[in-house]
C-alpha cells in the first residue's frame, strides 16, 4: 500500500501530469491507498489511546484534503474579488458536509446490514461526546446565514470548540479491541517500535493524501469542464466526492470488518472537525490573503452561499437528532440518502430553501419521538465531560 501510494508523492513532487483523467486515476488510487494504511493505524493506535481519540485523529489526516482545497479557494476569494463573488469557498465546504451525512453515513449502514443482516446500527456510549460538540457546532452554524460575513470571530469560537473536543476526547479511557490482519501485525510489535510505525504511517499517509488531493480534484474538474459542467457544481459537488473519499474509504473498511460502529464514529468525527475546525479557517485564510483583520469582518457571504449553509446547517439537525439515542435505523439511513440524493441537482433557491424546513421538521420528530432515549446520551456525555468512566457499549432501547 506503500508502494502504491508512493506515485501520489514523487508526481506532485516532480510537478507529472498527464491526461486530467489518467492524473485522476493514478492520485485517487494513491488516496485509497493512504485510506487502507489508515485503518491499520486506526485500529492499531487503539492499544496506545482511546478510541475516541484514535478515531479523531484519523477523521483529521482523513479530511486534510477537503482543508487544503477550501483554504486554497478562500485564499483566492482574499487575493481576487472576482474570485469572491463566485462562492466557490463555500460550496466547497456544504458540498463537502452533506456529502459526508448524505452518502457516507448510508454507505457504512448498507455495509454494516449486508454483513449483519440487522436493520438498527448501534453506535458506542462514547460517540455521545462527539454528537453533544456535534450539535453545539451546528446550533451555532445554523445563525451565521443571518449575516453576511463568515467572521474571524467564527473563527476564534470555532476552533476553540474543536480544542476542546479533541481535549475531552483524549481523557477518555482507552478501550479494548480484537485486532486483525495487518493492524494485528503493527500491535504485536513491541511498544516502542508499534509507536514509531503509527506514527510513520500516519504522517506518510497524511503526505499522501496531502499531496494527492488536489491534483485528484483539478483531474476530475478538468476532465467535467471538457463535458460543459459548470465551475460551482464541479466545485460543490465533484471536488469534494475526491477529497472526501479518504474518510469515506476508511471509514467503509472499518464497516466492511465488522466494526461498522467504529466507522461511524470516525465519520462523526469527521463531521465535527469540518463543522467547526473547517468552517473557522475559510475567514482566516481570506484575511490573510486580503491583508484586511477585522474580527466582524472576513469572508462575504451573498444570498446563495447563505442558503447553501442554511441548508447543510438543517441538515447537519437532521443527522444529530438521528443519532442522539446512539443507533440509526434503515428507515432513517434511506432517508438520509434519499433527501441528500434529490436535492443535488435542484438550484432554484426556494426549492432548497423547503429541503432545509424538511430536514428542520424531521429534526424535531426525531427529537420527539426519541425524547425517553435523550437523557441516558446526555448523562453519558456528562460524565465523559467529567472525566468519569463509562461503560462501553451503546444506549439501550426504551421498553
Amino acid at each position: 500500500m506503500a508502494a502504491i501510494g508512493a506515485p501520489g508523492i514523487v508526481m506532485r513532487l516532480n510537478g507529472i501530469h498527464t491526461e486530467p483523467l489518467l492524473d485522476a486515476g493514478i492520485f485517487g488510487v494513491a488516496i485509497l491507498a493512504a485510506a487502507f494504511l489508515l485503518s491499520w493505524a486506526a485500529e492499531a493506535s487503539e492499544l496506545e489511546i482511546s478510541q475516541g481519540l484514535a478515531l479523531a485523529v484519523i477523521a483529521l489526516i482523513a479530511v486534510l484534503p477537503e482543508y487544503a482545497v477550501d483554504a486554497v479557494l478562500a485564499w483566492k476569494a482574499g487575493a481576487d474579488p472576482a474570485e469572491a463573488e463566485k462562492g466557490l469557498a463555500v460550496a466547497n465546504m456544504t458540498g463537502g458536509n452533506r456529502l459526508l451525512i448524505g452518502v457516507a453515513w448510508p454507505l457504512v449502514f448498507v455495509l454494516f446490514y449486508y454483513r449483519t443482516k440487522i436493520r438498527e446500527l448501534v453506535v458506542d456510549r462514547h460517540r455521545s461526546l462527539e454528537l453533544v460538540f456535534l450539535a453545539v457546532a451546528t446550533l451555532y452554524v445554523i445563525f451565521i446565514p443571518l449575516r453576511h460575513h463568515i467572521t474571524l470571530l467564527d473563527t476564534v469560537l470555532l476552533v476553540s470548540l474543536f480544542a476542546a473536543y479533541v481535549y475531552f476526547t483524549a481523557r477518555q479511557e482507552s478501550e479494548g479491541t480484537e485486532l486483525v490482519g495487518p493492524s494485528e501485525t503493527i500491535g504485536r510489535l513491541p511498544r516502542p517500535q508499534r509507536r514509531v510505525a503509527i506514527i510513520g504511517i500516519l504522517v506518510y499517509s497524511a503526505a499522501v493524501i496531502f499531496a494527492s488531493a488536489e491534483p485528484f480534484a483539478d483531474g476530475l474538474v478538468e476532465t467535467g469542464q471538457s463535458f460543459g459542467i459548470s465551475e460551482f457544481f464541479l466545485i460543490q459537488w465533484l471536488a469534494p466526492l475526491a477529497s472526501e473519499s479518504p474518510e469515506v474509504l476508511v471509514a467503509s473498511l472499518l464497516a466492511w470488518r465488522g466494526r461498522a460502529g467504529a466507522g461511524m464514529g470516525a465519520l462523526i468525527s469527521s463531521k465535527v472537525n469540518q463543522w467547526t475546525l473547517l468552517i473557522g479557517t475559510l475567514p482566516l485564510a481570506y484575511s490573510i490573503s486580503a491583508g484586511e483583520f477585522s474580527l466582524l469582518g472576513g469572508l462575504p457571504l451573498d444570498g446563495r452561499q447563505r442558503e447553501e449553509i442554511f441548508l447543510t446547517a438543517a441538515q447537519s439537525a437532521f443527522a444529530v437528532a438521528v443519532f442522539m439515542n446512539l443507533r440509526m435505523s434503515a428507515r432513517e439511513a434511506a432517508a438520509l440518502f434519499i433527501l441528500f440524493a434529490t436535492q443535488l441537482f435542484i438550484t432554484n433557491e426556494m426549492v432548497r430553501v423547503w429541503y432545509a424546513a424538511a430536514y428542520a421538521v424531521l429534526c424535531v420528530v426525531l427529537l420527539v419521538v426519541h425524547r425517553r432515549e435523550l437523557r441516558p446520551t446526555m448523562r453519558i456525555a456528562y460524565n465523559l465531560l467529567r472525566g468519569r468512566e463509562v461503560e462501553a457499549g451503546g444506549v439501550p432501547a426504551p421498553d
